[in-house]
């Protein structure tokens, strides 16, 4: 029997082991906090969905942590699953422990599962989808993923909507494509909004919204995380969020001038090379 083959028996006695867990999913939306942002997703982002967030190489940080704090609110106290391959922890890094606090992640309730290859991935993403005790779902992937087509994406939505669970891909690198994701998400990482004493910021992302299904799509969002209320901020300079298509550049309203720039958002996980003091940093 081969390692990897051992592993998916593993996991798959794990997700069978959480099925005696009540799964707790008291609305049928994940709400985010933000009122602008769940009001023009008709109460926030839809339960027993697949939702889909690329992000560009070097914005693979970004595109986890917000993948992170969606997938925590989605699954409030029952367990979190990340699924993503050998070669995507040797790419990225390991998530630290001190970054998850602060994306208000409790490493306790985060199993990952790290798969040979994308097709064991997304074998085990469908198995994952199938435990209605599962609070979330994580399934990152890497480059073009051409295993990831319109039939495979098809399986993953039929799975969380027969289950209840939310799953949340992230797409590091990789291109949009015909898929059965109910929203799809460019995602890059944005300006933290100045604190007293030019400290770090809270985490901040840029999102435009490429397609949802039963929906107007083209709108540009920033939010900025709360850590201590546990949501996205109402705003990041008082004012609306949502911008329209055509209209990307609108949050540059110049209503920063003579400020100090702004602080870069915080982004995880880090590359395993680094030293523990850079991690925490």
């Amino acid at each position: 029997m081969t390692e990897s083959v051992r592993t998916l028996i593993a996991l798959k006695r794990h997700i069978a082991s959480l099925e005696a867990v009540p799964a707790s999913r008291p609305h049928a939306r994940v709400r985010t906090g933000h009122a602008g942002f769940d009001a023009a997703l008709d109460g926030g982002l839809a339960r027993g969905r697949v939702h889909e967030f690329f992000g560009a190489a070097e914005e693979e940080g970004a595109c986890a942590g917000l993948g992170l704090i969606l997938a925590r609110l989605a699954a409030g106290e029952a367990p979190l699953l990340w699924l993503r391959t050998a070669a995507a922890g040797r790419a990225g890094g390991l998530p630290y422990g001190p970054g998850l606090a602060a994306l208000g992640v409790d490493p306790e309730r985060l199993v990952i599962g790290v798969m040979a290859d994308d097709a064991m991935l997304l074998r085990a993403a469908v198995d994952a989808l199938r435990c209605p005790a599962l609070g979330a779902l994580l399934v990152e992937l890497r480059g073009r993923a051409p295993l990831l087509d319109l039939t495979a994406s098809r399986r993953l939505a039929l799975a969380a909507e027969a289950s209840g669970v939310t799953a949340f891909l992230l797409r590091v690198g990789g291109d949009p494509a015909p898929s059965a994701a109910d929203t799809r998400w460019r995602v890059a990482a944005a300006p933290s909004p100045l604190l007293p004493g030019e400290g770090p910021g809270m985490s901040a992302f840029d999102l435009h919204l490429l397609r949802r299904r039963a929906g107007r799509d083209g709108f540009d969002w920033r939010l900025v995380w709360d850590n201590g209320r546990g949501m996205f901020e109402e705003s990041g300079g008082g004012r609306d969020e949502r911008h329209d298509p055509g209209q990307r550049g609108g949050r540059e309203d110049g209503g920063g001038r003579g400020r100090p720039p702004p602080l870069s958002g915080a982004v995880v996980p880090v590359p395993a090379d680094r030293s523990a003091a850079d991690r925490a940093a």
